[in-house]
């Protein structure tokens, strides 16, 4: 028997898997995978062509600007119809709207509640004539198809806790702390309040001093806070709900020259207007729900309900978008999305006043 060297086996081997390999090669389905096929075939079934419809409370800030933009770049690509429609912070013209969206009929309605009563109506009657609704971050007492955004509960946990340690027992602090509200009746102030006393009640050092609404503007935030910051000069945090309004509060206290002593706090869509608060210090701490995130999870709900066949108002399902704490360490880069070169993405305008360098 000769003698055959490993390596000559080796290349012998190799020959042969070659020369098996080549006609697989050439017998593969240039088409591509049946599966891959079918599952496009499907998915355009059921989403091209449908129509997604978007009812904010405003467009023109931060927040609802970055669902818009995210919603129709995701809607064009997907081969959607994608309707907006902007009530410009109109109660009335919202509910007009709503009515003329419902009447009309879309596949999915994704809808921002100004308060928790305002559109459940509508809302209703939309999934009764086969529209999937989606509620974005401030649900409504009526639970519809799904809803998007921030658990508001865990949100004021979050910033209490955080309160607690720097102004509660042990602190060395006053405790003494002010909370600026939106709308009283809206989710977004209704369970964050809950959150937050479920944690301040535990801990006897901490006093409310001032808990009040501002309606999300940022000039009565600061009217508020001037005069709470005059009435309390030893006031240890102020908490407010959004952070466009709570700007307004920041720069009352910066104006008392007290930014450096009270830690103020607040929550919202993680632009970069929030990020510039933190990093010239009128923030202590911002909670960020992540706007840009929320967009797509948005529009992920509404492909998984159209996919779904499901009858609009039979299942319930909530995707809470995860918090992140943003401070001079992180509020930066991805964490902080762009606002748009042009427009009226702006914050509300503040009172003058003369501020104290």
């Amino acid at each position: 028997m000769s003698h055959i060297s490993i390596r000559s086996m080796a290349g012998i081997a190799l020959a042969g898997a070659l020369a098996i390999g080549a006609p697989l090669a050439m017998a593969q389905d240039e088409g591509g995978t049946k599966t891959a096929r079918e599952l496009r075939t499907e998915y355009d079934k059921d989403i091209k062509g449908k129509t997604i419809a978007f009812l904010p409370i405003a467009l023109g800030v931060p927040l609802q600007d970055e669902w818009n933009r995210v919603l129709k770049t995701e809607a064009d690509w997907r081969g959607m119809k994608y309707v907006v429609r902007d009530p410009n912070n109109n109660p009335s013209a919202m509910q007009q709207a709503l009515t003329a969206l419902v009447n009309d009929k879309p596949d999915v309605l994704i809808v921002q509640n100004p308060s928790v009563t305002l559109l459940m109506k509508e809302l209703k009657k939309a999934e009764s004539q086969g529209t999937h609704v989606i509620q974005i971050n401030m649900s409504s007492n009526y639970k519809s198809d799904a809803f998007v955004g921030a658990d508001w509960f865990e949100v004021g946990r979050m910033i209490a806790d955080d309160v607690v340690k720097q102004c509660g027992t042990g602190s060395g602090k006053s405790g003494k702390v002010q909370i600026v509200q939106g709308e009283l009746a809206a989710a977004a102030s209704v369970d964050q309040i809950a959150g937050i006393m479920e944690v301040f009640n535990k801990d006897k050092a901490i006093k409310i001093v001032s808990n009040q609404a501002a309606a999300w503007d940022a000039n009565n935030a600061l009217n508020i806070t001037a005069t709470v910051i005059q009435q309390h000069p030893d006031l240890c945090a102020s908490v407010g709900f959004w952070g466009i309004m709570e700007s307004g509060a920041a720069q009352a206290i910066r104006n008392a020259g007290k930014i450096d002593q009270v830690k103020v706090y607040a929550s919202g869509e993680g632009s970069q207007l929030d990020c510039d608060q933190v990093n010239q210090g009128n923030f202590y701490k911002f909670l960020s729900y992540t706007a840009t995130q929320q967009g797509h999870e948005l529009m992920n709900t509404a492909v998984m309900l159209l996919q779904s066949k499901e009858k609009p108002g039979t299942i319930h399902r909530a995707l809470y978008t995860r918090p992140l704490w943003l401070d001079k360490s992180n509020a930066n880069g991805a964490n902080c999305f762009a606002l748009p070169q042009s427009g009226s993405s702006s914050p509300v305008p503040l009172a003058p006043s003369a501020e104290k360098k």
